[in-house]
């Protein structure tokens, strides 16, 4: 089979995957980029990813990634993605739930062992709390760290900062003394449209040579 597949089959798939998989096991689905995202709650998700995975037209067998996604403007705030791949099928796929800072969702290491990492590496970085992990402690920052350093609202120098004393012979935490939060405008200034081919958004002006001064 050729990848990606044609949007009528993804259609198709995506219609019969959310028929079969039972009523509330997945919300809807959505044919993005050649590959279907589907979207569930947090206390289906379990039911959502075996379903994924053992349905004979699907078989995604294998959980590439699970992340985080943060909208802090939202009363849930987190998005959780999974992304699987089927290689009998070869067909891709992701799963979309919400959830906020204070509701576990359930853990799928009983469906997808190498969750395992992933979920822990979600929860250290975006504080999503995952209910039943086997061993639910951060994995890639430091001892002790405060916050969760991809949520939107965490600043970009963190709270803390680590350094080695000479006096004391060991490495102590001190506050930052002066904290940067994120002040981006995404204006890009490598995609300004070129005049006269598309209108003008804010921030193109950055990617526009400078106006020559009359008479130079």
């Amino acid at each position: 089979m050729s990848w990606p597949q044609p949007l009528p089959i993804l259609e198709k798939l995506g219609v019969s995957t959310v028929k079969s998989a039972g009523k509330g096991v997945f919300t809807g689905y959505e044919v993005m980029y050649g590959e279907l995202t589907f979207t569930t709650t947090a206390d289906r998700i379990v039911q959502a990813l075996t379903h994924l995975r053992d349905a004979d037209n699907l078989k995604f067998s294998i959980l590439i990634d699970l992340c985080g996604a943060d909208y802090p403007e939202r009363e849930k705030r987190f998005d959780v993605v999974y992304h699987l791949l089927s290689m009998t099928k070869n067909l891709r796929c992701r799963v979309k739930l919400q959830t906020d800072e204070d509701t576990a969702v359930p853990s799928v290491t009983s469906v997808f062992p190498s969750a395992d990492w992933y979920e822990r590496e979600t929860f250290d970085m975006y504080g999503v709390f995952f209910e039943g992990h086997p061993d639910l402690r951060r994995i890639l920052t430091d001892y002790g760290f405060h916050g969760h350093p991809l949520r939107k609202d965490f600043p970009m120098t963190g709270y803390v900062e680590v350094r080695y004393d000479d006096e004391l012979k060991r490495v102590v935490y001190e506050p930052v003394k002066s904290v940067e939060w994120r002040n981006w405008d995404f204006l890009s200034p490598w995609e300004g449209a070129e005049p006269g081919y598309a209108p003008l958004i804010p921030g193109d002006e950055k990617a526009l040579p400078a106006a020559k001064e009359p008479g130079k």
